[in-house]
This record gives C-alpha cells, sequence and structure tokens, in this order.
C-alpha cells in the first residue's frame, strides 16, 4: 500500500511540474503575442539581397529582450507589407508597402489573425539573416531590439494576390 501511495506521489509531482512548464511556455507566446499586437516596431534598410528579396533590420520593442528579438521576423513582413521604409544607404532604395489600401488590416482581420498567428503563414516569407547578433538597447523601462532578417517579397506579394488582399502590379489603377 505504501508503494503505492509513494508511485501516486511522484506521478502526482511530475504531472505538476510539467504543467507549471507548460504554463509558464504559454504564458511567455501570450505576452510576446500582447507585445506585437501593438506593432511597435521600426524597419529600416541594411543591404541589397537576391533578387526578390529585402535584407531589413527591425528595431522591436517589449519588456524582455529574447521575446522583442522572437517578434522580429513577425514586425518585418507586418513592416513591408504596411509601412515600407525609406531609402538609405548602402543602395537601398525606398520600399513602398506592398499593400497601397491602408484600411485593409482591418477589412482582411481574419486573413491577417491566421497570417500572422503564431508558426503563421508569413514564416514562409522570412528569415534571419546568416550573420545575425542582435542589437540590444534599453530604452527606460524596456528593450530595444534590433535584428536583421531576410523578406521574399516576390513571394510574399504573390501569396497576398492569390489571397486577394493586395492588388497586382498588372491590374491597373
Amino acid at each position: 500500500m505504501k508503494t503505492i501511495i509513494n508511485k501516486v506521489s511522484i506521478l502526482t509531482l511530475c504531472f505538476l511540474a510539467f504543467s507549471l512548464v507548460s504554463n509558464a511556455q504559454i504564458n511567455k507566446k501570450k505576452k510576446a503575442n500582447k507585445d506585437t499586437e501593438n506593432w511597435r516596431y521600426e524597419i529600416e534598410c541594411v543591404g541589397i539581397g537576391k533578387p526578390g528579396t529585402k535584407v531589413v533590420r527591425v528595431w522591436s520593442y517589449s519588456k524582455k529582450a529574447t521575446i522583442a528579438q522572437t517578434q522580429s521576423k513577425k514586425n518585418a513582413v507586418h513592416g513591408l507589407i504596411f509601412q515600407g521604409y525609406a531609402a538609405g544607404g548602402q543602395g537601398c532604395t525606398a520600399q513602398k508597402p506592398l499593400s497601397n489600401n491602408p484600411a485593409v488590416e482591418q477589412e482582411k482581420e481574419d486573413f491577417f489573425k491566421d497570417f500572422f498567428a503564431e508558426g503563421g503563414k508569413y514564416m514562409k516569407f522570412v528569415s534571419m539573416s546568416g550573420d545575425n547578433v542582435p542589437t540590444v538597447v534599453k530604452v527606460g523601462k524596456e528593450y530595444k531590439v534590433g535584428v536583421v532578417v531576410v523578406v521574399m517579397t516576390d513571394n510574399l506579394r504573390k501569396d497576398l494576390e492569390a489571397a486577394g488582399v493586395v492588388r497586382g502590379l498588372s491590374s491597373g489603377f
């Protein structure tokens, strides 16, 4: 009888430990998504990549530097769809946003909710730069983290056109 109680106790402790770790991971993802919902980031060109790609630095904000870093890919794709960036050094020319309709994010809310979900379709179009070391700056009570990423803008545009989110370049005015 005593061995059964010991086994049940051990099993219960393992279950509680697993639950606590799982809850911590879920809370971390919720926190990251909450920080991203505000879409607080800055985007700038840092160089010219392969044809059909853009190499950009995204500055993301969060109270935890690791969360800001993990949200950088999502922010980069969002930035190229809705903001674009100004011309800069290293041969960078200004990039207009892929969407010329500022209200499309609200009009296609369901599409973008799935698109930018954790592990969503946006991941297909972005990757970290090979020599990427994040730049971390403490700003007040939060961190500003700069990460260089590569966004496959041609493929992103084609996918958004196929989904009816943005108009094709050949659709005219």
